[in-house]
C-alpha cells in the first residue's frame, strides 16, 4: 500500500541524521497522500539505519493502522492532528537538532537576523509554549502557534516544521538548524540587529517568487 510515498518517506527520514538532525532513533517524518488522505510515518524506536520502505507504518487521519509491521512513532498523534486541522499540509517533520533545540529550550524564538530567515520562513520562527507527550497535545499548540511559518520551535521539547510536500517539511527542518547554529554564534559576539519588516516581506517574497528555476 502506497509504495511510492512509503519509499519516499523512508528517503527523507534518512535525510535526518545525514544533516545532523537527530540522535539514534529520535526524530520522524510523516507524510499524507493527497488521494487517500492516509499518512505514513516513520516507526517507533527503530534505528535509522534499519529503516525500510516496508517498515514505514501507514494510519488513517484518526489513529488507525491501516498497514504495519511495526508500532507507529510515538509523535503519530502530533501528526495528525496538524493533517486534520491544516489541510494545506502534506509533510511534518519533527526532530531535536541542537541549536534550534538550545533556542526551544529557553523559550525564544528565532529571529529575523538573517536574511536567510527572512528567504525561509518570511519573519521570525515562533516558539510554542510547553505541552506533553504522548497525545495530541503538541499537534494543538503546533497549529496554534506557528502561523504562517513552516517551522516551530516548542518549548523544552525541539522542533516541528511542515510543509505542502514532505520534502518542504524537511527542508524547513534543515534550514531552521542552520539558522539557529549561526544566529547562537552571533549572539555570542554582542547583540544583533534585528531586519526591518518590510525588508523581511520583500526579501520573502522575492525568494518565493523568484529563486530558483521556476516551473
Amino acid at each position: 500500500m502506497l509504495e511510492t510515498l512509503r519509499a519516499e518517506i523512508c528517503r527523507l527520514n534518512l535525510e535526518l541524521p545525514r544533516h545532523h538532525l537527530v540522535a539514534w532513533t529520535s526524530g520522524n517524518v510523516s507524510g499524507r497522500d493527497a488521494e487517500t488522505g492516509l499518512v505514513v510515518i516513520k516507526p517507533s524506536g527503530v534505528r535509522y539505519e534499519e529503516l525500510t520502505p516496508e517498515s514505514m507504518v501507514v494510519v488513517d487521519l484518526d489513529g488507525k493502522i491501516v498497514e504495519a509491521r511495526l508500532k507507529p512513532s510515538s509523535d503519530t498523534a502530533a501528526h495528525l492532528y496538524i493533517y486534520r486541522h491544516r489541510s494545506d499540509v502534506r509533510g511534518v517533520v519533527h526532530t531535536h537538532s541542537t541549536f534550534a533545540t538550545a533556542f526551544a529550550a529557553v523559550g525564544r524564538p528565532i529571529r529575523p537576523y538573517l536574511t536567510a530567515i527572512c528567504d525561509e520562513f518570511g519573519g521570525a520562527i515562533p516558539c510554542g509554549g510547553y505541552a506533553k507527550i504522548g497525545g495530541d497535545e503538541i499537534g494543538r499548540e503546533v497549529v496554534r502557534a506557528i502561523g504562517t511559518s513552516p517551522a516551530i520551535l516548542m518549548k523544552n521539547h525541539g522542533v516541528f516544521t511542515i510543509g505542502r510536500t514532505p520534502e518542504e517539511a524537511v527542508k524547513a527542518a534543515v534550514m531552521v538548524e542552520d539558522v539557529a547554529r549561526t544566529v547562537y554564534y552571533a549572539l555570542q559576539l554582542g547583540e544583533i540587529e534585528e531586519i526591518p519588516a518590510d525588508e523581511v516581506a520583500r526579501a520573502h517574497r522575492r525568494y518565493v517568487e523568484e529563486y530558483g528555476q521556476g516551473s
